[in-house]
């Protein structure tokens, strides 16, 4: 059978196909192109095989690759066709050919802090607070996985675990909470996550149906909103002080509407660092009484607290159930071992685990037994006390940079704890035009209204030292110095 065109395939050696798959792969995309309509005529086997520069038999092995999937049909004595079966593509409007996504795909929130931000080389980058992963005690924590690789291997325990993490894990963490935080939890209890963010999202999802109101302070954690807004939430404020959260404003909001949960940091508010004070942790616990709502406590980096003992943790008080508590190892070790954990009620944790098993089914089993190893032996509390040193120094000379190089343009409270500084800019600067200039200066920072529900902008910046050496603040100080200064 004659055709009014040749068909044009290209054969490579280094596509890693064998070339009857490279054959039929590209008469699918022909198929699919529209090139190819149902009831084309193909060339015969011989025809295209001398065309191609190969056996005919790889032909063959294409064509009955394609007959096999129902891309082609076979006629004795006629030879071979396009599927009359299978939909033209060639009258599909040419909109819906070059569409880059589906339609119908729901769009992700374009908030900068939700969108992966590549490292740039000679860039300082004061981000939220992170943790510097170089401190992390590669030696041990190796040592750690191997002896959890070997166990698992031996015990055939690598299989499919309980959604709810490892029983050693769990183990650890509660008495960890038990001995250190004030809490009073058992292992039924507790839900390992990958990091706080999915401990976040585990609560938004079996707290929150579509239309319930979710409270959180006017400057918050992006990626928690975002996560109960994902799940039907309507996000509301209340502001906030040098105290915490303002309770006054919180109470009147409950008098006017229903209230599912609130989103608060008490220990180290996100952005800001402040410390919700001990009236205002305690009225927010009477809140959630008076008015039947459930308190997330997000404790993202309780171990660093350089001016006093920590702060027990919402959760340590006698809270009937009310509280559902997030933390993390992520902070301690390193983001990338994404090891984080939830603590709620028995019943909270099972409809957890369900959600887990929709997700992911369970975590990494040999992370979270590594972990628990390191926790059981004392190497993290160990690792704790050498990191707090570092991040404390690091705390120490950033303090002392932006006294004396920026003191022009900012305030700022020391902060007690965490890692990272919020600062204040006088009247006058738009912080807008300091981010700007400070990125040509190869400075990274995270300008305050990225933390803000509200349009407006917000004067502060959010400087995070964790990560950085004293040579790298000490460049990224000056370098902001200069922003501010041609801003």
């Amino acid at each position: 059978m004659l055709r009014s065109w040749s068909l044009k395939l290209t054969i490579t050696d280094t596509s890693g196909l064998p070339v009857y798959l490279q054959i039929a792969q590209q008469i699918m995309e022909e198929i699919q192109r529209g090139r190819l309509a149902p009831s084309t005529a193909m060339p015969g086997t011989r025809e295209l095989a001398e065309k191609l520069q190969v056996n005919r038999k790889t032909v063959i092995l294409a064509y009955d690759e394609l007959i096999a999937q129902g891309w082609l049909v076979s006629e004795q004595r006629r030879g071979s066709f396009v599927s009359a079966n299978l939909p033209n593509f060639n009258a599909q409007p040419q909109a819906a050919k070059t569409s880059k996504q589906p339609a119908n795909v729901v769009a992700a929130t374009d908030h900068p802090l939700l969108s992966y931000q590549s490292p740039v080389d000679g860039v300082v980058d004061f981000n939220d607070g992170i943790p510097d992963s170089r401190l992390i005690p590669f030696n041990i924590l190796s040592r750690a996985f191997r002896h959890a690789l070997i166990g698992s291997s031996k015990g055939k325990s690598l299989g499919y675990g309980d959604p709810r993490g490892t029983l050693a894990l769990r183990q650890s963490i509660a008495t960890m909470l038990n001995m250190e935080r004030g809490l009073n939890v058992e292992i039924a209890q507790i839900c390992i996550a990958r990091g706080s963010q999915m401990g976040i999202f585990l609560a938004a999802r079996v707290l929150t149906r579509s239309g319930d109101n979710i409270v959180v302070e006017q400057l918050s954690y992006p990626a928690a909103k975002e996560a109960f807004r994902s799940c039907g939430a309507n996000i509301l404020t209340v502001g906030q002080d040098k105290h915490g959260i303002d309770v006054v404003a919180l109470e009147k909001l409950c008098q006017q509407q229903p209230i599912r949960a609130i989103y608060v940091t008490p220990h180290h508010q996100f952005p800001t660092t402040v410390i919700m004070t001990a009236e205002r942790r305690l009225k927010l616990l009477m809140l959630a009484e008076q008015y039947d709502f459930t308190i997330v406590e997000d404790d993202y980096d309780h171990e660093f607290h350089f001016s006093h003992h920590p702060v027990f943790p919402l959760a340590s008080t006698n809270h009937g159930g009310r509280v559902i508590y997030v933390g993390s190892l992520s902070k301690v070790l390193a983001p990338g071992l994404r090891v984080g954990y939830l603590v709620a009620t028995p019943g909270l944790i099972d409809r957890c685990a369900k959600e887990v098993m929709l997700i992911d089914r369970q975590g990494n089993s040999i992370t979270e037994l590594a972990v628990a190893e390191l926790m059981d032996s004392g190497e993290i509390k160990r690792h704790i006390r050498r990191t707090f040193k570092v991040y404390n120094e690091r705390r120490n000379l950033l303090i002392a940079l932006i006294k004396k190089e920026l003191k022009e343009y900012v305030t700022f409270d020391a902060p007690d704890g965490g890692l990272a500084i919020w600062l204040r800019l006088k009247e006058g600067i738009q912080i807008e035009k300091v981010a700007a200039q400070a990125f040509t200066h190869k400075v990274r920072i995270l300008p305050g209204t990225l933390f803000s529900e509200s349009a407006h902008s917000v004067h502060a910046i959010r400087l995070g030292f964790g990560s950085l050496t004293t040579t790298e603040l000490e460049k990224g100080v000056l370098a902001l110095k200069t922003a501010f200064q041609t801003a």
